[in-house]
């Protein structure tokens, strides 16, 4: 069975979403989590993928020296970049507001980076959707952030939840992308690995 093939990979999620989490479970790979803090700075001059790309590898040098001949360690980040600016995870309610506001009626990129360390090497994969949203409502918008607070996300929103669900007319690429992690990048890259 190919799933079999995995089992000799002691796979560690570096991650405390658990949306990413519930993903592994859905595609049946046991992954153990171990989060080590790491304060999310990156150079200025960055843009897009190369933020995202930057801060995976940045979360994996917190295992540097620490690995075992079969530990693979998944490190992640996710960014929504619009009119050439990233918007992180928001500072409070009116930061989601500013946030939502201006990616109304408009297309915004997803993009999230994953990157795979073992004791021997390291890898950066990235996933790049298109997300449009429909024009929203100011009395949409502070629904959805009184009532689902979604601070812990990039762009002040998640897909999954009921913003997406009446909000979003278009996406161009992986959806489970959007939701934070390239599924269909990530097992074929632990397949990789296990052969």
């Amino acid at each position: 069975m190919w799933t079999s093939k995995l089992n000799k990979l002691n796979i560690i999620l570096a991650s405390g979403s658990p949306r990413r989490k519930q993903f592994f479970k859905d595609l049946n790979i046991d992954v153990s989590i171990d989060v080590r803090s790491v304060e999310e700075v990156y150079p200025e001059n960055l843009k897009g993928k190369e933020i995202s790309d930057y801060l995976a590898v940045l979360k994996a040098s917190k295992f540097k020296n620490t690995l075992q001949e079969n530990d693979v360690v998944i490190t992640s980040d996710t960014v929504v970049w619009h009119k050439n600016k990233s918007l992180a995870k928001p500072l409070d309610k009116n930061d989601a507001y500013n946030m939502l506001h201006t990616l109304s009626n408009d297309w915004h990129e997803v993009i999230t980076s994953v990157c795979f360390t073992t004791n021997t090497s390291q890898q950066t994969l990235n996933s790049t959707t298109l997300v449009k949203f429909k024009l929203l409502t100011d009395e949409e918008i502070w629904y959805y952030i009184n009532t689902f607070k979604p601070f812990d996300k990039a762009g002040g929103y998640g897909i999954q939840e009921w913003i997406g669900l009446i909000g979003i007319e278009e996406i161009k690429g992986s959806y489970t992308n959007v939701v934070g992690l390239p599924t269909n990048l990530v097992h074929k890259m632990l397949m990789d690995l296990a052969s």
